[in-house]
């Protein structure tokens, strides 16, 4: 079921309406775990198998850890948990990948492997989050920094929670589970709060995002046809294109657990707004970079055993990170780009120079400064999406030649500039408080802002394009 579909919008209220008439916490987690499972039955009912069976294997890990006092025995234990959700991800999203990697590996040799084995199976939605945050919950166990639950109703809603199931946020236990254990009463201001949210992630998605994908896809589609001005006006309307698109998502599943007496972390600050590349990261799909370094970069070293093995450490966790995006060479060289970036600042000792204070925290407008460091990280940022766009390598980099070939820019295509520079400017007003879109104190302005953007949001609706990260 798509947030931007008729069907979420009849689903939503009558959830929300039985939701806060059941009169006790385990009702309403019944409640969430049946819609949590109609929401995404509705796209294959035949995968509520895999959700269901990854939901079961760490309810009984997680208790297993717990209840065995011997620390080899609680690794072994814990291994089920990652061999499996590893084993789901890898048949599912990677086996056709290592297939074909195989195969042209040995055609180097001069050997001509006829593909046999290559499923045919399509890429359940969402199975790169739901098994990270199962996971996550049998690693904490692990650690002793969270206790077991006996309450499976509450952990598989947990796990099945229908705002951030299929594209996040990556949900801790140690911040979700407690909320959906305990009571909750509802509380006007956090639903305003959370419709607000709703309205401003469907803008983002309907009329920004899905408006420069007719822009973006031809250029792609034809980019050895087009002069570089398009090219570069498509690598611009992209990168805005998949923060709006990722973003709105994010910001209806907040606003959505916000109406269920809910709260979800944010996973997305203002990242264009972001002076380096390690800033960028602090504020770009923040539930995953955290995610890997919390259970990745951190057991591995971090930068704590020395320059040679935090390098190491960084390209690790940067090309895994690529690789969990897809299964191609593409996502690896873009997480690759990323880590010499990284490292770049790392090796300096200034990747960690703005980690409290935003851009222009006490002025209307960013320092020249600011603007040189706003810009110059951004085109960093541009120019590796071409990687996470194009199909190929090889396309890739014809790409990145084409765009210097000749940079004039035409009438055609322009039409996107308009979007890009709405975002910039609503996210430049609203850079301070991410959680809060359209509070606006004048109530006129206010109810005339909503309005506006109700019915920019009706004109396109039609469209109902897919989140760019169900495909992960």
């Amino acid at each position: 079921m798509l947030f931007n579909s008729l069907e979420f919008f009849l689903f939503l209220p009558i959830v929300f309406f039985l939701y806060w008439k059941c009169n006790n916490t385990k009702k309403q987690n019944i409640l969430i775990l049946i819609s949590s499972y109609v929401f995404y039955g509705w796209w294959d009912w035949r995968f509520l198998f895999l959700i269901f069976i990854s939901t079961v294997v760490d309810y009984f890990v997680a208790l297993s850890i717990e209840n065995n006092s011997d620390n080899q025995k609680r690794k072994q234990i814990l291994y089920i948990s990652v061999f499996f959700n590893l084993t789901l991800l890898g048949v599912f999203k990677y086996f056709n990948f290592f297939i074909d990697s195989w195969i042209d590996f040995t055609s180097v040799f001069g050997y001509n492997i006829e593909n046999t084995w290559s499923l045919k199976i399509i890429l359940p939605v969402g199975i790169s989050f739901y098994t990270f945050q199962t996971m996550s919950y049998s690693l904490d166990v692990y650690r002793r920094e969270l206790k077991a639950t006996k309450d499976f109703i509450s952990f598989a809603s947990f796990v099945s929670f229908f705002p951030q199931l299929v594209a996040g946020p990556i949900e801790r236990a140690s911040h979700l589970l407690p909320q959906i254990l305990n009571k909750r009463k509802f509380n006007y201001i956090q639903s305003i709060k959370g419709l607000r949210l709703i309205l401003w992630g469907l803008f983002k998605k309907v009329v920004i995002a899905d408006s420069l994908s007719l822009l973006v896809n031809p250029i792609f589609d034809n980019y050895l046809d087009l002069n570089g001005g398009i090219l570069l006006l498509g690598l611009i309307y992209f990168s805005f294109q998949i923060y709006c698109d990722f973003s709105g998502y994010s910001d209806i599943a907040i606003g959505t657990a916000k109406l269920f007496g809910i709260e979800l972390r944010s996973n997305f600050i203002f990242p264009y707004f972001s002076r380096d590349i390690a800033e960028f990261w602090r504020r770009w799909h923040i539930s995953l970079s955290s995610w890997f370094k919390d259970y990745l970069y951190i057991p591995l070293g971090g930068s704590k055993k020395g320059k040679w093995i935090s390098i190491r450490n960084v390209f690790i966790i940067f090309i895994v990170s690529g690789f969990w995006h897809g299964a191609n060479l593409t996502f690896i060289i873009w997480g690759l780009m990323h880590s010499i970036l990284y490292l770049i600042l790392s090796l300096r000792n200034q990747n960690r120079r703005f980690t409290t204070v935003i851009v222009a925290e006490n002025s209307t407008l960013p320092s020249l400064k600011e603007v040189y460091q706003i810009t110059t990280t951004f085109l960093s940022v541009m120019f590796a999406w071409v990687f996470f766009r194009s199909d190929s390598v090889t396309d890739a980099f014809l790409y990145i030649l084409r765009v210097f070939t000749d940079i004039t820019l035409p009438n055609v295509y322009r039409s996107g500039v308009i979007y890009v520079i709405l975002i910039i400017l609503f996210d430049w007003w609203n850079r301070k408080d991410e959680r809060n879109p359209l509070n606006i104190s004048n109530l006129y302005i206010r109810w005339i802002s909503y309005i506006i953007l109700i019915i920019m949001i009706l004109g396109h609706i039609g469209q109902q394009n897919k989140f760019i990260y169900f495909q992960f």
